[in-house]
């Protein structure tokens, strides 16, 4: 192999990677929303990631639907497919979706994949415009192991305190977010 291929080959793997690790959650959340019940779920999302690597060299992103995140669309399209095989070959259980309805829920789990995208997108942005004691403050609270009332005993404030802090704070990052978001829809 030359080292042009080569240099190809790991832009594209770079590609892939970049793609799958911003799109994870969403894609895995769409899988979830096609199945009856949790069972399976992984298997179907490592299936699907299984043949998006091996159908990567066939996507190809159109110049004019910029706004649209085309991987994720295109992902969640290969994963129907893995639900709609998981059924047929698990057809004999109870718990198993019709056909048709499958194909209902992929319709709108499709839209709610992106929309949670952009949802966790604006997250990370209006977090990263908080100040660091401010942001900080407002993850702790949602680390393992952490709470209020450890926070407090560590840094000398009273606990009350703390929950209208961390409350006021959650409020300013929910309108950060909607705004965000209603300047997506408007632009």
């Amino acid at each position: 192999m030359s080292s042009g291929n080569s240099i190809q080959e790991e832009e594209r793997n770079q590609n892939f990677v970049r793609l799958v690790s911003q799109n994870d959650t969403a894609i895995r959340l769409y899988v979830r929303s096609l199945m009856v019940t949790n069972d399976g779920v992984d298997d179907v999302y490592q299936e699907t990631m299984l043949e998006c690597w091996r159908k990567f060299s066939t996507f190809r992103e159109d110049p004019e639907k910029k706004d649209v995140n085309q991987f994720l669309r295109w992902a969640c399209a290969i994963a129907r497919y893995k639900v709609l095989r998981r059924k047929r070959d698990y057809s004999r259980d109870k718990l198993v979706f019709h056909v048709e309805v499958i194909e209902r829920l992929a319709a709108g789990a499709s839209d709610q994949a992106e929309q949670w995208r952009e949802k966790s997108a604006a997250v990370e942005k209006c977090l990263s415009e908080m100040e660091d004691a401010s942001r900080n403050l407002l993850l702790s609270v949602h680390r393992p192991g952490e709470s209020v009332a450890e926070i407090a005993r560590r840094t000398g404030k009273k606990a009350r305190q703390l929950y209208y802090k961390i409350d006021g704070l959650r409020t300013i990052l929910l309108q950060c977010v909607q705004r965000r978001m209603l300047e997506d829809c408007t632009s």
